[in-house]
Order: structure tokens, then C-alpha cells, then sequence
């Protein structure tokens, strides 16, 4: 819940931020000289960024909560089996462990959705947060239907 929450601050920041440069883009659109037209413009371009970067990324998060509720149900989701420091951090080898358990099954299973969803948490635990995100959009390719690129 906490993250959901801190999510949704930080998207309504965003929101008000992309308004407040929209606006000014617009006010330097309006003084009608060469430069402050360019510069409008360009001022114009972050917010439209912006909000395509805060769409997918909220698309991301929904559907891979999405799966991860299906999984659920299922009863499939990855059981907690890694080892902790003292200090409650994930111990690096038993994340490794359990990475290359995942990836094991992942390999012999390719197309199920299932696989990569666990892959992507056990690369999530390994501290590798681009290779979880692609491994879950594999995951969420699968399970809609659509073409997984290699």
C-alpha cells in the first residue's frame, strides 16, 4: 500500500509540474518573437514527454499487478526462500540461487507467462532492475497474446 501511495504522490507531482512547464511553453508561445516561439516549443516537448513516460510507466505497474494477482490466485506466486543479513537486506548468493533456479525453469518452459513473471521478481531480488522490467514485460507480452520480440 505504501508504494501505491508514493506512486500516486509522485505522479500527481509530476501532473502539476508538466501543467505548470505547459503553461509556461504556452506564455512564451504567445510573446510571438522568434525565440520565445523555439523556446515554447521546446518547453512544450518535456510535458508531452512526461506524460507518455508517466502513462506507460502506470500501464507497466497495472498490468504486472495485474498478473501478479492471476498468479495469485493460482497459487503460483515465487515463495519467499532467500536469506536475509542482519539488517534485513537480501543475502547476494541466496538471491543468486534462486536467480538461477528461475532461470532454469524459465528455460524450459519459454512461453509461459508464469516463468518470466517469477524470473522478473528473482531479478528484482538480484538487484538487476532492467533485466526485471524486461523479464516482465515478457511476461505480460505472453500473457496477453502478442508477439514477444527475442
Amino acid at each position: 500500500m505504501r508504494a501505491k501511495l508514493t506512486y500516486a504522490v509522485t505522479a500527481a507531482v509530476l501532473v502539476f509540474y508538466f501543467v505548470l512547464a505547459g503553461s509556461r511553453g504556452v506564455m512564451l508561445i504567445q510573446s510571438g518573437t522568434l525565440i520565445t516561439v523555439t523556446f515554447g516549443i521546446a518547453v512544450l516537448i518535456l510535458p508531452v514527454i512526461g506524460i507518455w513516460f508517466l502513462w506507460k510507466n502506470t500501464q507497466f505497474v497495472r498490468n504486472a499487478n495485474k498478473l501478479a494477482a492471476e498468479l495469485d490466485a493460482e497459487g503460483g506466486l515465487p515463495v519467499d526462500e532467500l536469506r536475509r543479513t542482519a539488517g534485513g537486506r537480501i543475502d547476494r548468493d541466496s538471491a543468486d540461487e534462486v536467480f538461477a533456479k528461475r532461470k532454469a525453469e524459465t528455460e524450459d518452459a519459454p512461453d509461459d507467462w508464469r516463468n518470466w513473471f517469477r524470473l522478473a521478481v528473482a531479478y528484482h531480488d538480484a538487484r538487476d532492475t532492467p533485466r526485471a522490467r524486461k523479464a516482465m514485460q515478457r511476461a505480460i507480452a505472453l500473457h496477453d497474446g502478442r508477439p514477444v520480440r527475442a
